[in-house]
């Protein structure tokens, strides 16, 4: 039994139904069903339209009229299917006119200012730290207002430069290391007068054993005044008996030249500046040995480490001029010491810098003028001594007396005179 409304058949069910695609010529619509009686529908009152709430865009406006930012993203938009934001190839939403707004392009000049003040601000803040710290470590420890009947000054300045055998700071197991002994006290082991003037930097040394007269002086603790007596011995005597102030004195009284600045450095703090900066390389031109000093050489190019250093620029009994040979050997060192503690590598780095910076200060003995200017001007009129720019020689010498280097008196007037006017040194050592 077909329980269907009359008219209707299994066509009708699988193929003609409504709504899924019918097959006949007509349309569904003009079908007529004779059984089915058609009921005008019930009049219902018209419904109100509804009122949808517009979403709030960027940029847009509410129902009130007012500007508002809803703080989405500018690349966010609302229908029109544009999934992309600002640069990305597609077009805006309805209604937006094609634009899309954007994140504004970075300031590059502003930020690029503001990166180079920050700069400028940490390398003057790193710069005045390390000159703070730097001068906080100088031992000014020399008094030249204690020094009487000064001669006048000249032009450039004139720093005395004095290597001590001073064992300060170090241990039992340093001493034998460096083959410095035990002795008690400070003695002088070289001794530079270094001149930097407008004609370039001339390095002179004075050797330990040339013949002085000490003259007279004022004690640097007691302020006792000791007569001159005419006595001729060792320059380095001069430094035993009274330390800087009477060997500054009897510099001054035997030359004629006034000494603006003093600066001494002990054992300890020599090798460690070595072994700060990794080395010093030095070409030796001929191999050498000494127990003494504990230098064992071998000929030509080699790095020195603090050690070997030390044992180089003492060694005098291995040569047969004995402590001239070794001033020569010391001027050499050290402004090779300089010429390479002054290079990039070593001042821009600071894990090279501080600790050579430390090692020397903790050691550095100078007089109550100085400043770390002068200390600097010093250090690179050294390193330029071995630049072209400068010349080292010792003291003119005419002979010996008792064993002791005897100085041309001619030739240091000339030397001297030359110093003073600041003028190209032309007088030799010999």
């Amino acid at each position: 039994m077909n329980d269907w409304p009359e008219g209707w058949s299994d066509d009708n069910r699988r193929g003609n139904r409504y709504g899924q695609g019918s097959a006949g010529e007509q349309p569904e619509s003009a079908r007529s069903m004779p059984h089915v009686q058609r009921r005008p529908a019930p009049q219902r009152p018209p419904a109100p339209p509804r009122q949808r709430p517009i979403p709030q865009q960027p940029g847009g406006y509410d129902n009130g009229g007012r500007q508002y930012d809803s703080g989405y993203n500018t690349g966010q938009v609302y229908g029109g299917g544009n999934a992309g934001g600002p640069g990305n190839g597609h077009g805006g939403g309805p209604g937006d006119g094609g634009h899309t707004q954007g994140r504004p392009a970075p300031d590059w000049r502003r930020r690029i200012k503001i990166g180079a003040l920050t700069l400028v601000v940490v390398v003057l803040g790193v710069s005045i730290g390390t000159y703070f710290w730097a001068d906080s470590k100088l031992k000014r420890e020399v008094d030249l207002s204690k020094v009487i009947e000064r001669p006048e000054g000249g032009d450039g300045t004139n720093y005395l430069i004095v290597g001590s055998d001073s064992r300060e700071g170090m241990t039992a197991e340093d001493k034998k290391k460096l083959h410095t002994g035990s002795a008690e006290g400070k003695r002088t082991d070289s001794m530079m007068i270094l001149h930097d003037g407008s004609n370039g930097p001339t390095l002179i040394s004075l050797p330990r054993d040339s013949d002085v007269e000490i003259p007279s002086f004022k004690g640097s603790d007691s302020g006792k005044l000791y007569p001159g007596r005419g006595r001729f011995t060792k320059l380095n005597a001069a430094y035993a008996m009274d330390g800087p102030e009477l060997l500054v004195r009897t510099v001054e009284f035997n030359t004629g030249l006034r000494i603006d600045h003093y600066c001494e450095i002990g054992f300890g703090g020599f090798a460690k500046i070595v072994d700060a900066i990794g080395g010093v390389e030095l070409d030796i031109p001929k191999a050498f040995k000494d127990k003494k000093s504990g230098a064992d050489f071998q000929a030509g190019k080699q790095t020195l480490n603090g050690e070997q250093s030390l044992a180089f620029v003492r060694t005098r009994y291995a040569f047969a001029q004995a402590d001239l040979a070794r001033t020569k050997n010391q001027q050499k060192f050290l402004a090779a010491l300089a010429s390479q503690t002054a290079t990039p590598s070593t001042i821009l780095n600071p894990f090279k810098l501080y600790p050579t910076m430390g090692a020397g200060l903790d050691t550095l003995v100078v007089d109550k003028d100085m400043s770390l200017w002068s200390l600097s001007q010093m250090f690179f009129a050294m390193k330029d001594v071995t630049g072209g720019d400068g010349k080292s020689m010792n003291m003119p010498m005419s002979g010996f007396r008792n064993g002791n280097v005897v100085w041309d008196k001619a030739k240091v007037k000339q030397l001297v005179e030359q110093l003073k006017n600041d003028e190209k040194v032309t007088v030799t050592e010999n």
